[in-house]
Formats: structure tokens, sequence, C-alpha cells
């Protein structure tokens, strides 16, 4: 079992760790001192158990294990503290269990026992992760990777895309009329029907080669394809992306982290236009929050990584005056006067060329004040 242990105090982490380390199957992945450390570690490191003190210097433990536990609905948390009387508000975040201090090595082995027992029967009713033998990158483009990291072989560039479509479906069914519009539209009569069912043959071929042919069902005229053995990174960044209702000290390292899982738009080199609706709405979803993180991050003093997210912002579109005026920003705060310079002339000029208008009297105000 994999424990991270949270405390603004080096002696307890220290403690706690020497008692922990007594007890058979318990590894300690980490030891931070703060929320910030604490959510860098765990968007790059896999965590079963969470030790979190009630106050971490000025944060709030609680606080903070809600944000761990939007990063891992998965993860045990313990809170350790010498606050009695936190302990109603701890347990609205349903923790395993509530330590008060001193903490003695007995308390700790119920308390690895109890995360044991929980863990167990999370396997024997079926609720454990399902391993993961297929890797989707949708984002950026599509390549589809089995368990030893090779490339899937299509039979045909319909079957491949009728996998990304089904997988679209997320996990829902989907007719067979609607396939035949979306994918086999420049068909007509029977043979819509004939190039689907090779194409469905040949994706349980496909499949069959990972031992995977039982996950694609069929069931009165619609079919139906379970995600539960494919990683897919767009759904995962999707449910990551829907944990920051705001950006703070004590996410925005896990934040950073869930922008950098964007690389591309969905399927984009891939003429799906069935897939147009959906490539638009994550891509405003991305764009909205790369916003949100960027002007945090420059209002934090954190000016170059605020900068390197509005380039890309604004190579995505060059006519978004909002990813203009953040990348402009992030030069001033810079003092690179003729990197200002320059994206200030290229916006105008590319505003004049494309819609035959100037930038807005408030920016053009902000600029002449430099």
């Amino acid at each position: 079992m994999k424990v991270l242990l949270i405390d603004d105090e080096q002696a307890m982490l220290t403690a706690l760790s020497q008692l922990l380390s007594r007890i058979e199957g318990v590894v300690i992945a980490g030891m931070v001192r703060s929320s910030a450390e604490a959510v860098a570690f765990a968007a790059q490191h896999v965590v079963d158990l969470a030790f979190i003190d009630i106050k971490i210097a000025e944060d709030s433990g609680l606080t903070l294990a809600l944000e761990l536990r939007h990063m891992n609905a998965d993860l045990d948390i313990v809170f350790v503290t010498s606050h009695k009387e936190y302990a109603l508000d701890a347990f609205d975040v349903y923790p395993l269990d509530y330590i008060v201090k001193p903490v003695s090595l007995k308390r700790l082995e119920e308390t690895i026992a109890r995360a044991a027992r929980g863990r167990v029967g999370k396997l024997d009713s079926g609720k454990a992760d399902t391993p993961k033998r297929l890797s989707v990158a949708g984002l950026g483009g599509l390549q589809i990777s089995g368990e030893q990291g090779d490339s899937l072989k299509w039979m045909s560039r319909k079957s491949q895309e009728l996998f990304a479509y089904l997988l679209l479906c997320r996990g829902n069914r989907a007719s067979k009329v609607r396939i035949m519009e979306d994918i086999f539209d420049e068909r007509e009569g029977k043979n819509s029907e004939l190039y689907l069912n090779t194409a469905l043959y040949q994706l349980r071929k496909t499949l069959s080669t990972h031992g995977m042919k039982e996950i694609l069902v069929s069931d009165r005229e619609q079919y139906q394809m379970s995600l539960e053995q494919i990683k897919v990174d767009f759904i995962e960044f999707e449910e990551r992306l829907s944990g920051f209702h705001t950006i703070d000290e004590n996410n925005e390292e896990a934040a950073i982290a869930v922008e950098k899982m964007y690389t591309g738009d969905l399927f984009e080199d891939k003429p799906y236009e069935w897939a147009l609706a959906e490539r638009e709405r994550i891509s405003d979803m991305y764009e909205e929050f790369a916003k949100r993180l960027a002007k945090w991050l420059l209002e934090n003093n954190r000016i170059r990584q605020a900068v390197q997210i509005s380039k890309g912002l604004v190579r995505r579109n060059e006519l978004d005056e909002e990813a203009n005026r953040l990348l402009m920003h992030g030069f001033a705060a810079l003092k690179d006067r003729l990197a200002l310079q320059l994206r200030y002339k290229q916006y105008e000029a590319v505003l004049k060329q494309e819609l035959n208008i100037e930038p807005s009297a408030e920016l053009v105000e902000w600029y002449s004040r430099l």
C-alpha cells in the first residue's frame, strides 16, 4: 500500500514514517510539508492512502483532502491532528480514519488494516479498476496501443473510424442507422449495411488479437463498446478538468499538469465530420480552463509558465483578444518590450487582414499607456 504523508512539521513526518515503516505492506511513497507539494506529488504518482494534518501551516487539510479526492476518487484519507474540534467537519470528506496525536503504532496498525480490508472488499465486489489493455491518445490525433505499447494494426480505415466512433459514445449504445448515416453516408441502400458489417468484422478481428473481442456487443440493431479495459486520454482529461471549479495555491500544480494533458484537438488529423461537435466542445473547455490558469499564474508571479500557456492559446486562434491580452501582459511582466510590441503589431495586422477591424478600445488604451 503506497502512502503519502502531509504535515508541515518535519518531526511529525519523521515519526509517522518510522512507525508506518514497521507495518508490513506499507510503502512510504512520499512526505511533503505543504498543500502545493501534496497536489504536485499526487499529480505525478499513484497513492493509495494519504495521512493529512488538519492544519498545514496556513492551509486547510480539509480543502486539500477534497482536492486530492477530485484527482483520485479511490484515495483513502486519514486525518492526523491535535485539533479534536475539527473531527465533525473532517467527516464531511468521508475519511477512512481520524487520529488524534500522539500517534501509536497500534493505532496505525488498526488504520492500515482497515484500509487493506476496504481495498480487498472492492476487489471482491468487482469495484476495482479493470486492468487497462488498450490506451487511446485521441488528443492531437488518434493513436491506439496495446499493453506492450505496440500500435494496433487496422484492417481498414473504416474499422479504425468505427472504433473511434464507438469510443466517442463513451460506453453508450449507437444505432445501426445512425452509424451508417455518420460513417457510410456516401454509400446508398443495402451497400451501407454491407460496409458496416465488414467494418464490424474487421474491428472484432483487430480486438481479438488483444483478447478484447468481447468488449464489442450488438443488440437489436444497436452496437456498444465497453471502455472498462481502455484508457482514453480525452475522457481522463475531461474528468480531471471537472475538479477545477477554482484555481488556487492548493491546486495550481495539479492544474498545470492537467493543462499539459491537452496535446491537441480531438482526432485532429482525422477527417471525421461526426466528431466535429465534440471536438469543438472539448476545445472550448480547454481554452476556458487554460485562460483561467494563465490569469492565475500571471497574478501569482509565475510569469514564464503563464506566457507559455498564452502562446499556445494564441497559436490556436490568433484572433482571440483575451489570449493575446494574456500573452501581452506576460511580456510586459517580463519587461520584454520588443516581444510585447511585436505581439501587438501582429495582432493588429491579423485583425485588419481577416476581419478589417481594429483592436478593442480597451486594449488600445492599455497598450498606449505602456
